[in-house]
């Protein structure tokens, strides 16, 4: 079986969109790539022919174990590439992303393994993420929540962001939130407004929910 560029990157899509907490339908996959509907059909259709995708009754798509692991191996790639682009040479958190959607296709095995052996394998990306698959109920279960939900006087610290909305990061840059940022959330209604050492910034309403914060464990010592 050929495993080509669009099969590698509907697969690590639907990874992708299952790590956000959707539902994979075809509709998912149109919205998630900016492609046509037919193209999506007939995509579906070669992934399902080589057993690398289940489509239940109801429309909803999910990776084979065959499948998983190819959307692991590029979200692993990724993920190394991203690091190699900011550790190595410097280029801005924000522009990444972008970046490694283009070269993990031409990445080979060995240049992957040197990447490894330089950076590791088991770092979070310059976005905050952790390699591999993650969901919303996994970062709830480590102690983060969406910034949308903080209330005013929590003070929080960054930890992750949503990556693959190149707008969002600038904004997000510009206003001087990225992770390892303390926050002190000064309201969250009508607006949501926080303050990064001296600065206060207010946030899009769409922002707060693509912002995963934990407690500050420098809250409440003296230090804080």
């Amino acid at each position: 079986m050929r495993i080509t560029i669009s099969k590698e990157n509907y697969l690590k899509t639907i990874a992708e969109a299952e790590s956000e907490g959707e539902t994979v339908k075809a509709v998912t996959l149109t919205r998630w790539l900016n492609v046509s509907a037919p193209a999506v059909t007939m995509a579906i259709k070669r992934l399902k022919r080589d057993a690398l995708i289940h489509v239940a009754a109801e429309g909803q798509i999910t990776l084979t174990p065959a499948g998983r692991d190819i959307a692991t191996r590029l979200l692993h790639r990724h993920n190394l590439i991203e690091r190699m682009l900011t550790e190595i040479f410097g280029l801005e958190w924000y522009k990444v992303h972008d970046e490694a959607e283009q070269l993990e296709h031409a990445v080979s095995a060995d240049f992957e393994r040197k990447l490894v052996e330089r950076l590791g394998s088991s770092h979070a990306c310059p976005h905050g993420n952790i390699v591999g698959m993650d969901s919303p109920e996994a970062r709830r279960r480590r102690g983060l929540k969406p910034l949308e939900e903080a209330r005013g006087g929590e003070r929080l610290v960054v930890v992750s962001l949503f990556e693959r909305d190149r707008k969002l990061l600038e904004y997000l840059d510009g206003a001087g939130i990225r992770p390892g940022v303390r926050l002190k959330v000064l309201s969250s209604a009508p607006s949501l407004q926080v303050r990064s050492g001296r600065t206060k910034i207010v946030l899009e309403p769409a922002a707060g929910a693509r912002i995963w914060v934990k407690a500050d464990p420098r809250a409440g010592t003296p230090s804080a």
